[in-house]
């Protein structure tokens, strides 16, 4: 979409040169250049002779009086752009918007807009986000700069600030719909899918295309109607015109087990994108399933030869490339991989899925480690304190987290950690004393982990977790009747090497309707001083986002804002993926939970997204069981 913007600004630029002679002319062919995420040979062949055109031109010692030179450099930026070679392009924004006089006209509106393009594309957002703010200065109705705002804002997980810019645009221009799509792709990200479909509804009433098509599709999966999906899909592929159609359709095929026509559409897209990462790793995904690892390890592989994309957006295919990553060290391995069943077609209920028994024995006692491959000493002194709160006094029962914590104990049992503590249905006393009791354990070990299920909630930015006697009838009892996340933190700081947290706690919390919202303080103060309306505590739908320090990692069930699914055979699809996952010898633990992550994807049809916030230090790797 953005080339396309582009040369309609380009044109602009071009009119306004007036320019007539072969050299104004080549310059002038910048705006014809389909700019993308992969740099074709087309572009390749045209870029030079226009670029030499457009320096031609700058370097003119007698110019046109009409010349527009702050467009001349506009164009050769384009063309530099389109090359990614991002700094030079910045470069020639920069002269352009520098020129004497020319800060405030529409080509200055113009440069800033493309430098924050630009910008976006090395991940600088400030930057980006800053150029757009002075495009808008200019042009507060460009509304195709309030758009590209927030996809800005949307990449930085600013979900509220980037739908106020969309919602900008479309005041402006209410038959934009591109906008519309990308607001809708924004509900689907912070769940609310019946808003999320009224504008794919009305993208397509705008303009029914097949990438129209294809993205509610892909909606429809993200909902748990892959029959709705596939519907979808099937129409854009006929309508025809847009290659995303055969992309989205084979992971939607995937996800319900037709491996076949998966990878026929796989090899449709890969045929006209050939160094399409995600398509490249999704096909090796199919292979996997049919088996056939030797094709599947030459597709992984195959992705991490090349950095390119096309079709799909950057952060995913940076995100395939580490499933590669993750996938190319199970084979290694040699163990077994998981069998994960095709998600259902239609989903029954919005908040559990069917999941298979787990493998894992769920042992009464703990057994001697290590069982099996661990060389448990190299990774020093491992202590874990994994709790399942299932039996809540005030909301229902969940279903899963007791046994998902008796299980997940075994597992780390199994591998080696010289203590296990489990705790069941725990009170906020119970909690409190067992993180106490842990901290003096943690001081002592070279790894703490623990592992939590149950009810989280998130309150104005904080996370906690849910005891089972908690009342939570107001937002300020959670302060006092649950368990913030920097109380865990705290309990694991002592560890020497590695702190690990991992929490099946992004449930659909019963609690967060049922908590009557109070004045947060410094709201109230706030509002005191300036005289304003006293503002509530935000009650958020998942847990929020956290930041993470030092050698530590915190895994969600389910990415910030998502809720994470129960599941209906005895084990959340979480807890069977980890225990599945977890004693895949030397694997190192950053793979391990992006296999865990990719499990729950192919077992939800992508509906659930396990997240890690943190890193690790480089000079040294963990392993939750070593290579023999």
């Amino acid at each position: 979409m953005r080339w396309f913007l582009a040369g309609l600004a380009a044109a602009a630029v071009l009119w306004a040169s007036g320019a007539s002679a072969n050299d104004f002319t080549d310059c002038g062919e910048a705006f014809k250049l389909k700019a993308g995420n992969e740099v074709t040979a087309e572009i390749k062949a045209k870029a030079d002779p226009i670029i030499a055109a457009c320096t031609r031109v700058m370097q003119l010692k007698n110019p046109p009086k009409n010349l527009d030179l702050q467009g001349v450099y506009i164009f050769r930026g384009f063309v530099w752009y389109a090359l990614h070679e991002y700094d030079r392009a910045i470069a020639d924004y920069t002269s352009s918007i520098n020129m004497p006089g020319k800060a405030n006209t529409s080509n200055a509106s113009i440069a800033y807009s493309f430098r924050s393009i630009a910008f976006g594309d090395k991940n600088d957002f400030d930057l980006a986000v800053a150029d757009n703010i002075a495009a808008l200065k200019i042009n507060p109705k460009n509304f195709t700069v309030h758009h590209d705002q927030a996809n800005l804002y949307r990449l930085m997980k600013k979900p509220e600030a980037a739908l106020a810019e969309l919602d900008r645009a479309i005041e402006i221009n209410p038959k934009f719909a591109e906008s519309y799509n990308s607001r809708g792709l924004i509900f689907d990200e912070i769940g609310q899918p019946d808003a999320a479909l009224t504008n794919f509804n009305e993208v397509i009433r705008l303009n029914p295309t097949a990438r129209a098509y294809a993205i509610r599709g892909n909606h429809w999966r993200l909902a748990g109607d892959l029959d709705k999906a596939l519907q979808d899909q099937d129409a854009a592929v006929k309508l025809g015109g847009d290659d995303l159609a055969y992309f989205l359709r084979a992971e939607t095929l995937r996800y319900r087990g037709d491996l076949d026509r998966s990878l026929q559409d796989y090899d449709k897209f890969l045929g006209l994108h050939p160094i399409e990462v995600q398509a490249i790793v999704g096909r090796g995904l199919v292979l996997e399933k049919m088996g056939n690892l030797t094709q599947a390890k030459a597709e992984f592989e195959r992705a991490l030869g090349t950095d390119s994309a096309f079709i799909i957006a950057k952060i995913e295919s940076q995100e395939a490339r580490e499933t590669a990553r993750a996938r190319l060290a199970a084979y290694a391995s040699g163990d077994s991989q998981p069998v994960i069943p095709p998600a259902p077609v239609r989903v029954t209920s919005a908040t559990s899925i069917p999941t298979p028994a787990l493998v894992a024995p769920i042992l009464k006692t703990p057994v001697k480690p290590p069982v099996r491959r661990s060389e448990a000493a190299s990774q020093g002194r491992r202590v874990a304190l994994v709790i399942g709160n299932s039996a809540y006094e005030k909301v229902p029962a969940l279903e899963n987290p007791q046994k998902d914590a008796e299980a997940v104990a075994t597992s780390l049992r199994n591998i080696g950690f010289a203590t296990v503590t489990l705790a069941t249905n725990a009170s906020r006393e119970k909690l409190i004393a067992g993180l106490r009791a842990f901290a003096d354990e943690a001081d002592k070990a070279d790894w703490a982990v623990v592992y939590y299920a149950g009810h989280g909630i998130e309150v104005n930015g904080q996370n906690y977790l849910i005891p089972v006697d908690a009342v939570l009838k107001t937002d300020r009892d959670i302060q006092f009747e649950a368990i913030p996340l920097d109380q865990v933190m705290a309990a694991i700081d002592g560890a020497k090497k590695l702190k690990l947290v991992i929490l099946d706690a992004c449930r659909d919390n019963p609690f967060a309707p049922q908590i009557k919202k109070t004045a947060a303080p410094d709201a109230v103060a706030a509002a005191s001083t300036a005289g304003g309306n006293v503002g509530t505590r935000s009650i958020g739908r998942g847990l929020g986002e956290v930041k993470v320090q030092g050698a530590s990692l915190v895994v969600f069930a389910a990415k910030h804002g998502q809720t994470a699914l129960d599941g209906e055979g005895g084990n959340s699809p979480f807890a069977v993926a980890m225990v599945q996952r977890v004693a895949t010898p030397g694997v190192e633990i950053n793979k391990i939970f992006r296999l865990v992550r990719d499990d729950v994807m192919e077992a939800t049809a992508g509906r659930q997204e396990p997240y890690t916030y943190g890193s690790l230090p480089g000079k040294e790797d963990f392993f939750f069981v070593a290579a023999p």
